[in-house]
């Protein structure tokens, strides 16, 4: 959907407009349930996650106006939702190790939260980074890592070299190694 029509539909919805509202949810709604979904790996929590973003689009109708990339604005809410979702879940998570333990937890089991928190924040981080490669470093490696092809597989399946696809994903495996050394080197400060 080009710019004019999202602007269009955001000034629509502003003014309360639900059929404008049906055709943005429409548009995005699988977008951002998949890039979710990427995330969390898990397609209930998905759903519910892209819905809750689309309601608190709704109710905060007023301030669409004032949006000049509503893609961005979108993911930047999905990313958001990602981040609140873990951190949830670590929560979560930490009083149920503590309930079951019903005394102070042992220092083996803060260095298990904390561990799954770095692990969980340089997942997301290989994420956005994944997802900012070139189109056709990003289609090929994420053929090869997430869905299992082997090199010859996409080569065959994208119809190039299987040179060219161990370059792209030598490539890819580099730039993600840095990211990875960069935020491991930040975290255990």
């Amino acid at each position: 959907m080009d710019n004019e029509k999202v602007t269009d539909l955001l000034i629509k919805i502003g003014n309360g407009n639900h059929i404008a509202f049906n055709k943005l949810f429409t548009e995005y709604y699988p977008q951002v349930r998949f890039f979710l979904f990427g995330f969390i790996k898990d397609m209930n929590e998905a759903s519910d996650l892209a819905q809750d973003i689309f309601i608190k689009i709704w109710l905060n109708r007023d301030s669409l106006q004032e949006v000049n990339n509503f893609k961005s604005y979108l993911f930047r809410s999905a990313k958001n939702a990602v981040l609140n979702y873990f951190e949830h879940t670590l929560v979560k998570q930490h009083y149920q190790e503590k309930a079951l333990h019903n005394a102070t937890l042992q220092p083996c089991y803060q260095n298990i939260i904390e561990d799954n928190l770095y692990a969980v924040e340089l997942e997301i981080l290989l994420d956005i980074a994944v997802e900012k490669m070139p189109e056709r470093q990003k289609e090929i490696f994420k053929l090869s890592r997430k869905e299992g092809l082997s090199n010859d597989e996409i080569a065959d399946l994208l119809h190039i070299n299987k040179r060219t696809v161990e370059n792209y994903i030598t490539k890819a495996l580099r730039e993600l190694r840095k990211i990875a050394d960069t935020a491991l080197s930040l975290l255990l400060l």
